[in-house]
Order: structure tokens, then sequence, then C-alpha cells
């Protein structure tokens, strides 16, 4: 084989680039293919359960090794042409050879094994709830470029599949919407235009809303959720899936509503969209947020509208709870924290709060499940666990779980 191993590259059990052929087994959570040789097991990117595949080992683990996908000597029957000529080398899918409604059922197999792997429990898992649009759906990109090399700018685009720094150039997105397709090349061609004399590469913003497509991150823009408007600025987290996220939102306040308590705490409010989607279903909400300008822009949607029965505060890290004024046990909870997962700290002034039903949000299975050993150690238990594929043809998920305890 061209090139030689790695300085620090272990050759047992396989050598540098050694093709070897094996069974895949299932798929990560990562959604990479796994399979062993010998009982030796072999992760292997776009491979496929039920494949038989040819591999390249590029790297071993103490207990695992990390190899190419060759050749596919016998094909999934769930195995179909990805519709982005890039699947395979830009990183941002993983399933675009999958078909979608395999797709569905393996993120939902994944969610179940992270319960049990992370969680510590067996738990019936709900099936995945699909997107209404499998491509197109994405209302935000952000593309990136390195540091342009003699007024030229290079690739503008995403990781390279499985590496950590390379950029590959992506002049159209099939996940993305059609109105930032239909603006993307004028996009790219201005930023090399302007932008070849930067010093630093950049990160390029392109969202999509009712008021079209815009690059600029302080723009305010409006989404519509149901009968609901919300503006915020086109650089702040917004949910980037529209045409899922009005079912998706209404799942959460139906589910924090289930047993008519009368006030709701939205934990991490953002610019108010659980707790305003969720708002005639309580007496009062109160929406809760660090970020001081995330609850202006809350207030704001608040007023826009018309709803009277929902205030927003800036919580303080230390004290997210004070001043709430209402009882626990008359308290429903909605969490959605960032993929980290909750902070510890956090989680012990919820328990200690000792709201009656928490409905945990999560882009992020993994540290919710983390997350979910912690509040059945303080006495809630599990009873319901729903996926959303808010990000088809991706590894990723929303996970929506509810909690309660003993009144």
């Amino acid at each position: 084989m061209a090139g030689r191993p790695p300085p620090r590259f272990v050759p047992e059990p396989f050598a540098w680039h050694q093709e070897i052929e094996l069974g895949i087994d299932t798929l990560t959570n990562e959604g990479v293919g796994l399979g062993r040789v010998d009982g030796w097991v072999v992760m292997v990117p776009f491979a496929l359960p039920g494949e038989r595949i040819r591999a390249r080992v590029w790297r071993n683990h103490k207990n695992y090794s990390d190899a190419d996908l060759v050749g596919v000597t016998v094909p999934s029957p769930d195995r179909i042409q990805p519709a982005c000529p890039l699947f395979g080398e830009c990183g941002g899918c993983q399933y675009q050879h999958l078909a979608y409604p395999a797709q569905l059922a393996w993120k939902q197999r994944q969610v179940g094994e992270l319960l049990k792997h992370l969680g510590g429990i067996e738990f019936p898992v709900q099936p995945i709830i699909a997107s209404p649009r499998p491509y197109g759906y994405r209302s935000k990109i952000t593309p990136h470029f390195d540091r342009p090399r003699g007024g030229d700018v290079g690739p503008i685009g995403f990781l390279r599949a499985g590496r950590r720094f390379e950029l590959i150039d992506v002049p159209q997105c099939p996940i993305a919407m059609e109105a930032i397709n239909a603006a993307l090349g004028g996009i790219r061609d201005k930023a090399r235009a302007e932008l070849g004399g930067r010093k630093q590469g950049a990160t390029l913003l392109v969202r999509a809303s009712g008021e079209g497509v815009t690059t600029d991150p302080s723009q305010a823009v409006i989404e519509r959720v149901g009968d609901l408007e919300f503006e915020f600025l086109a650089g702040d987290f917004f949910q980037n899936n529209p045409f899922l996220l009005p079912r998706f939102a209404a799942h959460v306040a139906e589910r924090a509503a289930v047993g008519g308590l009368p006030s709701l705490v939205d934990a991490y409010c953002g610019s108010g969209l659980f707790a305003l989607v969720a708002s005639g279903r309580f007496e009062t909400v109160t929406g809760i947020e660090i970020s001081e300008t995330a609850v202006t822009r809350a207030r704001a949607n608040a007023v826009r509208n018309e709803i009277s029965n929902a205030r927003f505060i800036a919580g303080n890290a230390g004290a997210v709870f004070v001043g709430i004024g209402s009882t626990p046990s008359e308290t429903a909870v909605i969490i959605d924290p960032p993929r980290k997962g909750s902070d510890p700290g956090f989680l012990a002034q919820l328990f200690a709060f000792r709201p009656l039903r928490v409905v945990y949000v999560s882009c992020n299975p993994a540290t919710q499940m983390r997350d979910l050993r912690a509040f059945l150690d303080a006495g809630y238990l599990l009873r319901e666990v729903q996926p959303f594929d808010l990000f088809p043809q991706t590894r990723h998920l929303e996970c929506v779980m509810v909690l309660t305890r003993e009144p």
C-alpha cells in the first residue's frame, strides 16, 4: 500500500492499510457500521447492518480498530443511492445511503440501547416521529472557509468525513431548504470576492425564514410555529427544521400539561418557544434564561402573540428557581439543555425544587440518558421516551423524556 504508517501506529491486530473482509452487525449511535473479525470489533463508516464488506484498517485501538470502506460484497436491502454527490466525503451526513424508513428504525433502536447502557434501564421507546421532508428541511447552514492564501478563499463548506480540520467544498446542500440552495452560489461568490484579504478563516451564516435568506447574524427574522410567530436574531439558536417543529413543540407542551397542573416552568427558555406554545394549557408560565438578550426576545414574543400569562426572567445560574412563586407539587418543568446535558449544579437545584413533572428535551440522547440516572436516583420515574427525527440523513435526533415523582 502507498504511504507509511503514522509514527504511533500500533500494528496489532492488523497491519497498516491491511484489507479485511467482515460482516456488519449493527450501527453505533454515531452512525458507524460495527462488525467483528474473530471477535475483534472493527468500526467502518458508511457500512450498513447485514452487509458483507471489504475494509482497509487505518488505526488499532486497545479494543477495536477503525477502517475505511473499500467495497460492498453483499449489500443491505436498505442501501440506496445517496442524493448528494459529496456523500461519503462531506462529514455533514451519515445516512444518505440508508433508506429513510430504516434510518427511523435504527434511530429508535439506538435510543433504546443508550437507555440500557447509559441510563441503566430497559424501557420501551416510542417509534420515532418522521420529518415531513427527508431532504430540503434545514433552515440554517453554517459553511466554513480556512485562512485565505494569496488572497484566494479556498473550499467553502464543511469538514471532510473522518477529518478534524480539512474542509471540503460544498456548492449545494440537499438537506438545506430550496431557498438556501438558490442563494448559496451568490453568497459563495461574494465571500470569495470580499473576504480574500482576511488573515483568518471564518464561518458563514445562511438562514432562511419567511423574510427570505440572510447572512447577517444580527438581523431579526421571524419563524411561524403553528399559530404563533417567533422573532429572533438570525445568528441565535432556533430549531432548524420548521417542517417538523410545530408537531415537536406541540408534543412537548402536551406532555407537560398531562395531569392538569396549573403552573409551568421552562428552565432553558431561549426566545420562548416551548413556554409560549404551552401557555394556553397552563394558568401561569415562567420562562427562565441566563441570557438577558434572550429574555428580552422572549418577552417581545409574548407581546407579539398577545400572550399575557407568561413571564420571563433572567435566572441566576446559582439560584435558578428562586422567586418562581409556584408550588412544586403544582408545577411542571420543561428543560432543553445544550448538547453537553444538564449541569450537575442545575440538576441539584431542580431536585431540591422537586417539581411534580419534568419534560426533558435533548438533541443528544447520550447525555440525556446519563442525566436520566440522576433523575432516577432522585426518585423520579420515567414515563415516556419519544424521539423526533428533526435531522434526517444524519445521526442526530431530538428526544423527549417524561418523568414524574410521587406527590
